[in-house]
């Protein structure tokens, strides 16, 4: 069994102060907080499991695989532990014998190829056997504070096998079908904070290593991207016995992990205002301090050149089925190309922000995929803004009682303006609404002119009950907002939503999520983007299939034992 050496962390990186204001630089929300701009985001050094790789080697994280039992079907378990200094993490890792039939990406699955758990610490052999007896079960066993996160996985249908063969037969699988499918097993959920008994998230919120957004999610995907390799090098060694061979490094490492995310997660953007405040304003700020460059260096020239010769050579191995997806490839891949010919002639004046503005004519993906490649390569420049991405929620959510309904009219008219141009009265513009599945307790979305259900709708219709507080405040007479509330409490949500965005401008989405034409998947994207997911695939306008850590290093790369 290997021991996990015990070390030091090198500490935090300090944080750069701004050199200079970037004001006229930063994208104002009205320009910013459209869905189909939002839905057009690609990852950046920002994103979580960026921030968390760079972390990791900076700090000098320690991994080792502690145990690994299983037998000649895969069906067995593992434990893959981090030591990050201050702590030690341990995904608990179960291989389950899965029949082809029962494979699925939905959510009212009951059986998968595999299930996961982080668990808090190094597991005891008694740990081990009640995570056994609940992990598999996933929402219908229970786990305890002790595990951060909860999953499961199943295997790519196309890939997994093929790997597997290919290996016990003593030979590399093929290159370009791995590139294709970019996975070996995709997560179909990946649960925390709180779930199903696991740790809260003010539990570990104080802990320097997972201080980052969604940090336990993120190191558990990526030791899943691990057990993943190591599973199909045991099953090929089954097979081969000593001719069987090892899955090479680079191949390796193009293999992420895929995620299948539907309806469940959209709404968190719409339920968690501030936090979607810092992300943008994070990314935003990023993207103004490179605007902000009076002059490029050579080297930073190199730089933002390579980092769209990734994102070229990304958008060349991106494969999707989707027709508006494939219509977005399309103009994606042409506005590359045009952007590298544009990379000789730039004034030496402000050279970067000549380049964005100039590259308003493109597509709103070419856009947002320069954006990502110019703070891609300019780390020293944006890299502090990581530190800025969480939020104290509780905190920003009181309502100011005390305030003027003048005033509050005053910030409805500001950042409410397209919402307050909407005409609810067309069934067009309320054709949805939102609602938690009894079920699964997973949010979905509703036809309302077709299904029953419009009385349990969820507060997301954020625009009409921005319009129906907008109404009800042109009747009121001058006061506070304490007075109208005492008259009108059902518009609290509304009042605290509004006070809200006044505070954090990128708060708040602008546009109707209960019209007709709204696309879920652009909420989608816009997280998954944040999370570092690449390769977007829709498969409706609901679900969407993503790889994550493509590309990028796996544990044993940069952490040693």
């Amino acid at each position: 069994m290997t021991t996990i050496a015990a070390h030091r962390p090198a500490g935090p990186a300090p944080k750069r102060a701004p050199s200079r204001s970037c004001d006229r630089f930063r994208r104002p929300p009205s320009e910013v907080m459209h869905l189909a701009r939002l839905g057009s985001f690609h990852r950046s050094r920002l994103s979580f499991l960026d921030t968390m790789l760079r972390e990791a080697a900076r700090d000098g994280w320690r991994f080792a695989r502690t145990l690994w039992e299983f037998d000649a079907r895969g069906v067995g378990r593992a434990v893959y532990t981090v030591d990050t200094g201050p702590h030690c993490y341990s995904l608990v890792a179960f291989g389950h014998d899965l029949p082809d039939e029962e494979r699925s990406d939905r959510v009212i699955a009951t059986r998968w190829d595999a299930t996961f758990a982080l668990f808090d610490g190094v597991p005891e052999p008694a740990d081990l056997d009640r995570l056994e007896a609940n992990v598999p079960l996933q929402e219908a066993g229970r786990v305890s504070p002790r595990e951060l996160t909860l999953a499961r996985a199943n295997r790519s249908v196309r890939l997994f096998e093929h790997v597997v063969a290919a290996l016990a037969a003593g030979e590399q699988p093929d290159a370009e079908q791995v590139a294709a499918t970019g996975y070996l097993m995709r997560t179909t959920a990946v649960y925390g904070s709180g779930k199903f008994g696991a740790a809260d998230r003010a539990t570990i919120a104080g802990r320097p290593e997972l201080t980052g957004p969604f940090r336990a999610e993120m190191l558990t995907v990526w030791l899943i991207r691990l057990f993943t390799v190591d599973i199909v090098e045991w099953l090929a060694k089954v097979r081969g016995g000593a001719d069987a061979a090892r899955l090479d490094r680079d191949l390796a490492r193009s293999v992420g992990v895929g995620n299948s995310t539907g309806l469940g997660m959209a709404p968190f953007l719409v339920r968690h205002p501030v936090l979607l405040n810092n992300w943008i304003a994070a990314r935003e700020e990023a993207l103004a301090r490179v605007r902000a460059r009076p002059a490029a260096t050579q080297e930073s020239h190199a730089d933002v050149a390579a980092a769209l010769a990734r994102a070229r050579d990304n958008a060349a191995e991106w494969r999707s089925g989707h027709p508006l997806q494939l219509e977005k490839l399309a103009a994606l891949r042409a506005d590359l190309e045009t952007l590298a010919t544009w990379l000789d002639d730039l004034p030496e004046t402000y050279p970067y922000d000549a380049l964005f503005r100039r590259a308003a004519r493109l597509s709103l993906e070419g856009q947002e995929a320069l954006a990502s490649a110019l703070i891609d390569a300019h780390g020293e420049l944006v890299d502090d803004l990581a530190a800025t991405m969480g939020a104290d929620e509780d905190a920003a959510f009181a309502i100011d009682g005390a305030m003027p309904l003048a005033r509050l009219g005053d910030i409805l008219a500001e950042h409410y303006a397209e919402a307050l141009a909407v005409d609810y009265g067309r069934p067009e513009s309320v054709a949805r609404f939102w609602y938690t599945s009894e079920e699964k307790l997973e949010p979905r979305l509703g036809e309302r002119a077709l299904e029953p259900g419009g009385e349990l709708e969820e507060p997301l219709a954020v625009g009409r009950d921005a319009a129906d507080l907008a109404a009800d405040l042109a009747r009121a007479p001058e006061g506070t907002v304490a007075g109208f509330l005492a008259r009108h409490p059902e518009h609290r949500h509304a009042v605290r939503r509004a006070q809200t965005v006044a505070r954090y401008p990128y708060a708040e989405i602008r546009d109707n999520l209960i019209d007709a034409g709204m696309l879920p998947i652009d909420l989608l994207r816009c997280k998954l983007s944040f999370f570092g997911a690449d390769r977007f695939d829709p498969r409706s306008d609901r679900w969407v299939r993503v790889s994550l850590f493509q590309g990028k290093p796996h544990p044993q790369d940069i952490l040693t034992a």
